[in-house]
């Protein structure tokens, strides 16, 4: 469990099962930020033509190279509000993923990147969301919102190993039946949170702790229903809410404000099309935002 929430680390670990790493092998969040900002390309070398998007091209909700993800319907909402065309520099969620998209001019934005990272710029944020608890009906935790809940001792409760969910969870006594998830995958054949969805189905555990995004969306595709508890009321272990925003390079000064005032024009029709994915989304006070409160 990685309890930082700078840098590579939480981005990896917040886009858990789509992930594959090795800290062996993880550059420092300095030395990578330095290859983003790259003095020698310090002017601003963004195409004016076209959304250049570094992405996974195999990372549902998120992105996939056909187009499937969240991600890439809003990458194609922003290339339409900036009058432009739209293209991907793909590369998984791995170590190098910056070094070797936005830091080597492959593209000129990352679509998801949590507020804080050091290895990149970032914009303002986009969206908020939290872990969520998932729970199937029947184990007896109806009503349960943290995980402090003592209904949840001695239950069975996945969770991807390496993520920061693990910390609450072992605050509140709640590893040692614990079913962990590998956070080291390869996901063009594999999904920690495919996996645990259908272990809940299969009543091989009573509940399962997901990144939020992940959470809502293959919830929707569960059978029976399951029900999704954004954790926000966590007092043991740190805050499971994350901001979460665009990443460009350092010297993209004027680029990241274009992008800060598309995201505050069409802001509306952003919570829209994240909530038609099934993220669960927060306001600033951990109050779950609605398709009807949402401004016309």
């Amino acid at each position: 469990m990685m309890s930082s929430v700078n840098g590579g680390w939480l981005r990896l670990s917040l886009h858990v099962p789509c992930t594959a790493f090795a800290a062996a092998t993880l550059v420092s969040g300095k030395l990578l930020a330095q290859a983003v900002e790259r003095p020698d390309l310090s002017i601003e070398l963004i195409d004016p033509k076209v959304l250049r998007v570094c992405a996974d091209p195999n990372n549902l909700p998120f992105s996939t190279d056909k187009g499937e993800g969240f991600e890439n319907k809003l990458a194609e909402l922003l290339a339409e509000k900036l009058g432009k065309g739209l293209s991907y520099s793909w590369y998984p969620q791995a170590p190098g993923f910056v070094r070797n998209t936005l830091a080597a001019h492959k593209c000129d934005v990352i679509m998801g990147i949590p507020q804080g990272d050091d290895l990149v710029q970032v914009t303002n944020p986009y969206y908020r969301t939290a872990y969520a608890l998932v729970l199937k009906p029947g184990h007896g935790l109806e009503g349960v919102d943290t995980l402090g809940d003592p209904r949840l001792k001695g239950k069975r409760i996945g969770i991807v190993a390496g993520t920061p969910a693990g910390n609450n969870m072992a605050a509140n006594g709640l590893m040692a039946n614990a079913k962990p998830y590998p956070l080291v995958i390869d996901t063009r054949v594999d999904s920690s949170a495919v996996a645990m969805v259908h272990d809940l189905a299969a009543d091989e555990i009573d509940a399962g702790v997901l990144w939020g995004p992940m959470a809502g969306y293959y919830a929707r595709q569960a059978t029976p229903a399951v029900t999704v508890v954004p954790l926000v009321k966590e007092t043991a272990g740190p805050r499971l809410a994350y901001r979460i925003a665009m990443g460009v390079r350092y010297a993209d000064q004027e680029w990241k404000r274009q992008l800060n005032r598309t995201i505050q024009d069409n802001q509306p029709a952003i919570n829209r099309l994240l909530l038609s994915f099934g993220v669960p989304l927060l306001d600033e006070d951990d109050r779950l935002i609605t398709e009807d409160s949402i401004p016309k």
